[in-house]
């Protein structure tokens, strides 16, 4: 059937129309709010490169999260940002470091939210590298023990879930092995399976403290040219127990989240980073687009590539925008 007879404005040419016919749906339920923690009191500090994004202390995240719940946001990631680094990142699993005490109150005060960390050693190291550092690289094997009691210890904190983000080979088995052994079966794994290599985390790095002092991190992270390796990468964190899959970043690499979607059964989370969200922020500041719209459309996007999940710095904006209609 063709024009004339066949017209598709026909199911365009209202609001009630379009909601009706509307294939891709987004609501908070999909939505994961990253935040940053760290030590003090009454530390409620903007990073400068992502407007409307903080460092909480302790006694502000539970105000944020607080409001964030009200809004309906079901779960959130946790970076913690330490007050002392070393080579091994020692402070990464302590029992009274920043992420375990945070998780801790976290689910005291709303034990209905999902509580996700980040188990990745960057942030904790003085070199600001995600691993152990021998003879100038790191070594791949002794970062396992270390990322398996990182996620062990925010386990007992209560974590939900426990995000390893490093793209150490062999990380996701070992810490099933290491959550298994410490009675927590059923802490879930979700695997930063697919992690480029990419210049859209530079926002986050300030926001974290955890640039590299020296090189980088292509020797572990993904080159952004390959999608075929995406799929060996994910198929082995699934054979090693992953629960969810994430691809990270997620706009840059739409095609990616939609080629693991068609190619995985498992839960498929996206990361929209930081360097997305700025460059939107930047954009709607010099009022050269519309924050608001960019907005519900890059998440729609995500999406519609395939995503369930969508870790994102707008999550709070687009609850309170919901809200409002």
């Amino acid at each position: 059937m063709f024009f004339p007879e066949y017209r598709p404005r026909r199911l365009r040419k209202n609001e009630s129309i379009r909601s009706l016919v509307r294939e891709t749906i987004l609501t908070v339920d999909d939505l994961i709010y990253p935040l940053f923690v760290c030590e003090g009191k009454g530390v409620k500090q903007e990073i400068k490169s992502m407007p409307e994004v903080y460092r909480f202390s302790l006694d502000q995240l539970i105000d944020e999260v607080k409001q964030v719940v009200e809004l309906g946001i079901k779960a959130v990631l946790l970076f913690g940002i330490p007050d002392r680094k070393d080579e091994v990142g020692s402070s990464a699993y302590a029992k009274e470091g920043i992420v375990q005490k945070a998780v801790r109150t976290l689910k005291e005060k709303f034990p209905d939210l999902v509580v996700i960390t980040d188990v990745c050693l960057c942030e904790y190291t003085s070199h600001g590298h995600c691993g152990i550092i021998k003879n100038h690289t790191v070594d791949n094997d002794a970062t396992l023990e270390q990322l398996a009691k990182i996620a062990v210890s925010h386990a007992k904190a209560g974590a939900d879930i426990v995000a390893p983000s490093d793209m150490m080979d062999g990380r996701v088995g070992r810490i099933r092995e290491a959550l298994d052994e410490a009675g927590f079966t059923d802490v879930a794994i979700m695997s930063y399976a697919v992690k480029y290599c990419s210049a859209f985390y530079g926002p986050f790095r300030e926001a974290a403290e955890s640039a590299p002092k020296f090189g980088d991190r292509r020797s572990y992270q993904m080159d952004p040219a390959n999608i075929r390796e995406a799929l060996r990468e994910a198929y082995l964190d699934v054979q090693e127990g992953a629960d969810i899959l994430m691809v990270k970043p997620a706009m840059p690499y739409l095609d990616v989240i939609k080629t693991i979607r068609q190619e995985f059964n498992h839960p498929l989370a996206a990361y929209q980073v930081s360097g997305e969200y700025a460059m939107i922020k930047a954009a709607s500041k010099l009022g050269w687009l519309d924050e608001e719209k960019i907005m519900f459309e890059s998440l729609i996007a995500i999406k519609r590539a395939g995503a369930d999940l969508i870790i994102t710095y707008f999550a709070k904006k687009f609850a309170q925008t919901l809200a409002k209609r």
